[in-house]
């Protein structure tokens, strides 16, 4: 009996009571990588260059004119005179271009912390209670009781 109620005991010693520890905070940070490639359809206009030729020969009058060149030829003095010339023109040329798009987004998640103010301070003997817990002070009590009966008993 003695050895149950000394082991009971010590049971209660080793399992007292505390305040809830703060579980520790930590950031975490996850970085997003996307990477769009996007094919951009585009026109740019090529430039023709300007050409002029002349050539002398016995014939009639000519006159040729199209969307790149014109040409005339006449006649002045038995000689046929032909001229060439091409236009200045600009044409719209289609163009595929490929624009890379890279972007990062950056997640945080954080806990947010704040300081709660309370009106007054806790007394020494609530402190007390709170690091050593009440059923450790219960404990103590009831086993301090239990050994100061036994000694008046055996007196």
């Amino acid at each position: 009996m003695k050895a149950s109620t000394l082991i009971f005991l010590l049971l209660f010693l080793v399992s007292a009571c505390r305040t809830a520890r703060v579980v520790p905070t930590s950031d975490s940070t996850r970085v997003e990588v996307r990477t769009e490639v996007k094919t951009i359809r585009d026109t740019a206009w090529l430039e023709l260059p300007v050409f002029i030729e002349k050539v002398a020969t016995l014939d009639t009058i000519s006159s040729l004119e199209n969307r790149y060149a014109k040409s005339q030829a006449r006649v002045s003095g038995g000689i046929l005179t032909h001229s060439l010339e091409t236009k200045p023109v600009r044409e719209p040329v289609a163009v595929d271009a490929k624009e890379i798009v890279r972007d990062s987004i950056v997640y945080r998640d954080c806990i947010e912390t704040r300081v709660v103010e309370v009106e007054k301070s806790l007394s020494g003997w609530q402190r007390f209670r709170l690091n050593l817990g009440t059923g450790f002070l219960l404990t103590l009590a009831v086993a301090s009781i239990y050994f100061l009966f036994k000694l008046t008993k055996n007196l």
